[in-house]
């Protein structure tokens, strides 16, 4: 078991961080939720993502990839899903776009790989990043970088220390231990106002992510979409942390519960994300879900679905007017304030 091998571990090396917990918990090779078992973004899995919700997501950023076409003149473009689940974005996109596409599709979990080979022929699939050439086009990251290893920065007094992964009596317990200068220098920068005992998940790993997205783009965009906040929307949060587990589609237990039995996700700071990419020379934009999916033209075909239901409430197919009412349904769930439609769209472009 996951949970025995990082017992082990710590007895003989010390408490470990909550970084490097979290890696193993997610990806490792043999037990890692991510990197083992099923399908995680599917119905019967764990959790849905936007496109799965509703093929309208896909529909709308092949909007977005060909005006990204035009303006650095690539024909074909390529379309990078980075960790590209179930498929469900690159196809909607793929049958949608009026531009030639090379697609790569990024995934770490066997189960998921296979489903893309099946279900998106047309795109290349491999595990890492690293197999990709250098990108003219779009590198899409849905969901992921909620999923990246985050160390935890607890303020205690004037400073900062590390809640670490220890073992006791029961098994993995929380402990403290001084923060390492790259964990308490990241909490200085961007955590904002915490108060004593705040949690802050210093997101080291996804800025280091979203750095290397965009030195490796020879134009064009970055686009990373995903649940969280900047500034004082994010900081508001951070007396308890937003660190939290997901097990068929509700919140699970204790991340130090089961190790490689649960998802494990944290809000994403956006602010410190566009610190990241700008540091590497990107022009940065930050909208909610909602604002860039109408601004792409969802709610117009929104409201082309909306009429063709009208048109079949009339006189048409009983089970049309059924799917195209689905598809009403799904793509409003995109824009629900409350919902889908308050996550965060950073755009990096160079």
């Amino acid at each position: 078991m996951l949970a025995r091998r990082l017992a082990d571990r710590i007895r003989e090396q010390g408490p470990l961080p909550f970084d490097e917990f979290m890696q193993a918990a997610l990806y490792d090779p043999d037990e890692g939720y991510f990197a083992s078992g099923p399908l995680r973004s599917a119905r019967e899995g764990d959790f849905l993502t936007s496109p799965e919700v509703s093929p309208l997501f896909g529909v709308t950023l092949a909007r977005f990839v060909e005006a990204e076409a035009a303006r650095i003149g690539a024909d074909p473009v390529t379309v990078v899903d980075a960790g590209a689940g179930s498929g469900s974005l690159l196809r909607a996109l793929f049958d949608a776009a009026r531009v030639g596409i090379r697609a790569w599709a990024v995934e770490v979990s066997p189960a998921a790989r296979e489903a893309l080979r099946l279900f998106v022929p047309e795109a290349a699939v491999v595990e890492q990043m690293a197999s990709v050439e250098p990108v003219r086009g779009v590198v899409l990251a849905n969901e992921l970088l909620d999923n990246l290893p985050v160390a935890l920065a607890v303020r205690r007094g004037a400073g900062w220390v590390e809640r670490l992964v220890g073992v006791g009596p029961g098994g993995l317990c929380w402990e403290e231990g001084p923060a390492r200068p790259e964990v308490a220098a990241w909490a200085e920068r961007h955590a904002g106002a915490v108060g004593e005992g705040g949690l802050v998940e210093t997101q080291i790993a996804a800025g280091a992510w979203l750095r290397a997205m965009v030195r490796r783009l020879a134009s064009g965009a970055v686009v990373v979409v995903d649940y969280g906040d900047t500034g004082a929307g994010l900081a508001s949060r951070r007396a308890e942390g937003t660190l939290r587990t997901y097990r068929h589609h509700h919140l699970g237990p204790d991340p130090l519960a089961e190790p490689g039995g649960t998802d494990i996700t944290v809000d994403v700071d956006f602010g410190a994300l566009a610190a990241a990419a700008e540091g590497a020379g990107a022009a940065v934009e930050v909208t909610s879900q909602a604002v860039f999916l109408e601004r792409w033209g969802l709610a117009d075909l929104l409201a082309c679905r909306r009429a063709e239901e009208l048109a079949l409430a009339r006189d048409g197919d009983p089970m049309e007017r059924l799917r195209v009412r689905s598809l009403v349904t799904g793509g409003e769930a995109l824009l629900h304030p409350r919902g889908l439609g308050d996550f965060r769209v950073l755009v990096a472009r160079r």
